[in-house]
């Protein structure tokens, strides 16, 4: 039995969300990234705007707007239900169907699966200033500011929710150098990988 899940994490500029978007197309499995949001925004109750910034990115003050984010009398705060909302769609949709899964901490949410092949993309920063510049039409200076600001939001929720490392390889099954490597070899590695016996 092959692996079902695919869960690609990414730095900012590597082409990560492209590539599971290929391999999606190649495997002729789902595909979720963005289109996950109205249903997370449904279960927790909140906007799906408020989703989309907020779902896979800490507030942007960082680690501490967690510790004392506002709560309720349960102890929750809007980013929990947030968390805990995404958690189910996650689940939900790893029990429903193969797919791949962009970003959203999915590779430690389905953790306890055995049929899960978590991915981690990251790149050489020429290339991804590059790459931000063409897709953001943006300066040099402002593209190096788009990705300093958008990792290190995804390392604070990710590190705050999951008690691990923000792409640290211990986390993963694969680490593609997307500029090494090129798009189209990191799709072919991947899928490749996911034809192999599973093992836990």
């Amino acid at each position: 039995m092959t692996k079902r899940i695919i869960t690609i994490s990414r730095e900012f500029g590597s082409g990560g969300r492209f590539i599971g978007e290929e391999v999606a197309k190649k495997l002729g499995i789902a595909y979720y990234d963005k289109n996950v949001i109205n249903e997370i925004a449904e279960k927790s109750g909140l906007s799906p705007e408020y989703i989309q910034e907020n779902a896979e990115l800490s507030p942007k003050k960082g680690l501490f707007a967690y510790a004392f984010a506002g709560r309720d009398i349960t102890g929750k705060s809007v980013e929990d239900m947030v968390y805990e909302a995404q958690r189910k769609v996650i689940l939900d949709l790893a029990q429903k169907e193969s797919c791949v899964i962009i970003g959203r901490n999915a590779d430690y949410i389905l953790k306890d699966r055995d049929d899960v092949l978590n991915v981690f993309i990251h790149g050489n920063m020429p290339k991804k200033i590059q790459r931000i510049i063409r897709l953001y039409n943006v300066g040099e200076k402002e593209a190096v500011k788009m990705m300093a600001d958008t990792d290190k939001r995804r390392m604070t929720n990710y590190n705050f929710y999951t008690e691990q490392k923000w792409g640290k390889a211990s986390n993963y099954t694969l680490c593609l150098n997307s500029s090494q490597l090129g798009y189209d070899r990191c799709e072919k590695i991947i899928i490749e990988c996911n034809k192999l016996p599973m093992t836990k």
